[in-house]
Formats: C-alpha cells, sequence, structure tokens
C-alpha cells in the first residue's frame, strides 16, 4: 500500500513527499538549495535508520522523536508490515496497545502540522488495522478529527458501544460545524442568487429587468434613427417585451433531492452531502429532501435540522441497488419542472441496470433536472463503472466527480437550468 505522509523537516519547513513505494522523495519548498549537510539530514529522515551509514547523518534532539514516531507507522514492524519506509527487519510498530497508540497520536501532533497528522492518522488505521482502537473514548480524544476520520466511526457505528457513542458524536460534531462555517455562507449567497433569477417574470420592475436577456430577445425590434445636422446614424432597440426575474419570494421555488450511495467508498461524500443537505433545507425558497441507499432506502428528511443524526442515520458499506432508490426518489416529485435530482454514487449497480437508466431518462424526460456525481469529495472520482457513467452521459447526465467548493456552482447551474460546470477532469461522457 501506498504511504501518503508528509514529511516536514524541523529546519526550513521543507516538505517531502512519498512515492508509489512508500518511500518519500524531497520536494522542498525552499528557493535556495540546503547545505550538504542539511540535506544529508533531511535523507536521512526520509529513508529512516537503515540510511545512518550510508548518509552519515546521526539524528539529535527533536529529530530522533521525529523519526520515532516515523518509524512506528511506516518502519514496517506493526500490523501488516508495510513495504515503505525501512526494510522488513526493523522491530518498531504501534501494535494494538491503547495507551502506546494514544501516546503516538499526542507525538505526531507534537512534531507534524494538522494536514499531516489527519493522513499519519488515516495511514495508521489502513496500514496498521487500528479501527477497533478509535472505539474506546480516550482514543477518540487524542486523535485530529476530519472528513476520513468521521467515515471511519461511521463504518463502525454498530459495534461501537454506548460509552463511546458520546464522544464520537463530539468528534463528528466538530467536523460538520467547521465545515458549515466553511460552506454555507458561500451555498446559500449562490442558490439565493440562482434562485431569484430562475424566477422569471414577464413584467418585471425597473430594477429586476434581465437586460442582457431583453435585448437579445427585442433584436428584431431594432431601429436605425438618422443623425441629426449631418452627425451618424444611432441605432435603438424597442423593448416591446421586458424579460426579468423577481426576487426570491418566502414560498418554495424548487425541490431538491439529494440520492446518496452509502456504500464503504462514499464516506466522504456521505458526510459532505450531509452537510449540505442541511444548509439547503435550511433555506425557505428550497424543499429539500435527503435520501440515503445501499440495497435499502432510508429517507432522512426528517432529521436535516442537524446533519450529525443524519450522519448517524447511515450505515456506510454494503450492497448498492441505485434503481430502487431512483424509483423511491421519483415517486417523490410532484414538480417535475421545478425540481433538481442528484445522484451521488460510484455507479457500481447491484440492482437492474436498464431499469435505472429507464428512470434517469423518464425524469429528464418530464423536466427533472439530474445531476450525477461520481463523489463530492476533495480526493477527485473514486473507483467507478465506467459503462454505466458513459451511458448516463448519453442520456445527458454526465457523470463527473465535485469538491465541494464546487458545488454551490454546479446546484446553481441546475436551478437555472444553465448547462453544468462540469470540471476539466471530467469522467463518463
Amino acid at each position: 500500500m501506498t504511504a501518503h505522509a508528509t514529511r516536514h523537516a524541523t529546519q526550513g519547513h521543507a516538505t517531502h513527499d512519498h512515492d508509489r513505494t512508500g518511500k518519500t522523495v524531497d520536494t522542498e519548498a525552499e528557493s535556495a538549495p540546503p547545505a550538504d549537510g542539511e540535506r544529508m539530514r533531511r535523507w536521512r529522515m526520509v529513508l529512516g535508520a537503515d540510511s545512518a551509514e550510508s548518509t552519515g547523518c546521526t539524528l539529535t534532539g527533536q529529530d530522533v522523536a521525529m523519526d520515532g514516531a516515523l518509524n512506528a507507522l511506516y518502519g514496517g514492524g506493526g500490523g501488516k508490515k508495510p513495504g515503505g519506509r525501512g526494510g522488513s527487519g526493523r522491530s518498531a510498530g504501534l501494535g494494538a496497545s491503547a495507551p502506546s497508540v494514544a501516546r503516538w497520536l499526542g507525538d505526531i501532533r507534537t512534531y507534524f502540522p494538522s494536514s499531516v497528522v489527519q493522513v499519519m492518522q488515516r495511514d495508521a488505521i489502513d496500514r496498521l488495522g487500528l479501527s477497533a482502537l478509535l472505539l474506546e473514548p480516550e482514543m477518540l480524544e487524542a486523535v485530529e478529527a476530519d472528513v476520513h476520520l468521521v467515515g471511519t466511526l461511521l463504518s463502525l457505528n454498530k459495534a461501537m458501544p454506548e460509552t463511546t457513542k458520546e464522544t464520537a458524536r463530539a468528534v463528528v460534531r466538530k467536523v460538520v460545524d467547521d465545515l458549515e462555517k466553511r460552506l454555507e455562507s458561500r451555498t446559500r449567497a449562490t442558490l439565493t442568487g440562482a434562485l431569484d433569477r430562475s424566477a422569471r417574470i414577464s413584467r418585471p420592475r425597473h430594477r429586476d429587468i434581465d437586460w442582457d436577456r431583453t435585448i437579445r430577445a427585442n433584436l428584431k425590434n431594432y431601429l436605425t434613427i438618422p443623425g441629426t445636422d449631418g452627425g451618424p446614424d444611432t441605432g435603438t432597440v424597442v423593448p416591446e417585451r421586458l424579460i426579468g426575474y423577481g426576487r426570491a419570494s418566502q414560498s418554495v421555488k424548487k425541490d431538491v433531492i439529494l440520492c446518496i450511495d452509502q456504500s464503504g467508498s462514499m464516506a466522504a461524500s456521505v458526510v459532505y452531502a450531509s452537510v449540505f443537505g442541511a444548509v439547503l433545507a435550511s433555506m425557505r425558497t428550497l424543499d429539500t429532501r435527503l435520501v440515503v441507499f445501499d440495497t435499502a432506502v432510508v429517507d432522512l428528511t426528517d432529521q436535516l435540522d442537524d446533519p450529525v443524526d443524519v450522519l448517524f442515520g447511515t450505515q456506510l458499506g454494503g450492497g448498492t441497488d441505485i434503481n430502487r432508490a431512483l424509483a423511491y426518489c421519483q415517486s417523490k416529485i410532484t414538480r417535475p419542472a421545478d425540481t433538481v435530482v442528484v445522484l451521488i454514487s460510484d455507479l457500481y449497480e447491484g440492482g437492474i441496470r436498464d431499469e435505472m437508466l429507464k428512470r434517469v431518462a423518464a425524469m429528464k424526460a418530464s423536466g427533472v433536472q439530474f445531476v450525477t456525481l461520481l463523489a463530492l469529495s476533495d480526493e477527485g472520482a473514486p473507483a467507478y463503472d465506467h459503462e454505466h457513467a458513459a451511458a448516463l452521459g448519453a442520456l445527458g447526465a454526465p457523470a463527473f466527480a465535485c469538491t465541494p467548493d464546487l458545488f454551490p456552482d454546479i446546484m446553481a447551474a441546475a436551478i437555472e437550468k444553465r448547462p453544468l460546470p462540469i470540471p476539466d477532469t471530467e469522467t463518463g461522457s
């Protein structure tokens, strides 16, 4: 497995990345190259203790503690014996001791920045099988909370003892609150503008006239006015028909259905979609429904006032029946021309493929704006079913991965029935 941790030297704040074998590759950010001694020190930190003789460098002070923390995870002595930093004969490792893991978590938070800590925690869970230790409250209090940790906790939800659940909810709450602060303001502003523009009226007030559309609609009424006193001719457009957009009132303008695949690979997407669902549900001009599915379908709309409740109502893992989920969503559509359906899935269908595609085609034919997202996260598209993605693209619903920052723009375009701002990395078309 590839090691993803980033190494930060204690001097100069140089950064490093790991190559596909797990070894660290120097990608230092300094403009001037370091001195030979400093370069050897960094390579010694990159390669581990086995390189001490070849680099001629002996670590001292805090470097020793940093090296120990890295060696415990990437040195190959624990759990799955990863083949990254160092050789298989190294004896260091985290083992299965909760106290030793708790100390290690404290160490890495001391020596590394938060972004690196999150990556190292993720690697520890994946490489050394430490998921079970997260069921202990004292362990949860020691970790650096992020979206990936939330996904892991949700996957352990059923196995979580009552003594741990309160701590787990606190960890999830912190991540959700941080995400809401980051995403809510821009989402509300973007979608409010889109709702205003989508409510076009034929007799707008002056301040609500959409001049671009009004001019284009009245070009046939262009008149040439002869110039006076030998001056040049001028022209004007006579606006027989005004086109404008009304300000969004307190009444519901659009219906939004978020249909979320809760298979294990979609963990980060479930977290982000739940937060966005809560934000959309707080807007009075939107009627938002949130549906999660595997082989069963669960409607969590009544919990949208608290995304933490939504997240603990999901069950990551299991099979996938997209057709069944879309059938449920289709049954809830009452205003097709004013409805946006967002399917978030890697498209590995365990149900009836042809029926799934027929449902999408029927919804689009009725006027529904249908959006297909392979992922809603910062990590790009996961593994996905290319055949199904291509079939949806042929129906006019191209499947692509979407970052949380882009999601408000995607929704705004769907509400206004504009072409979606699909990223350059579009897939499935």
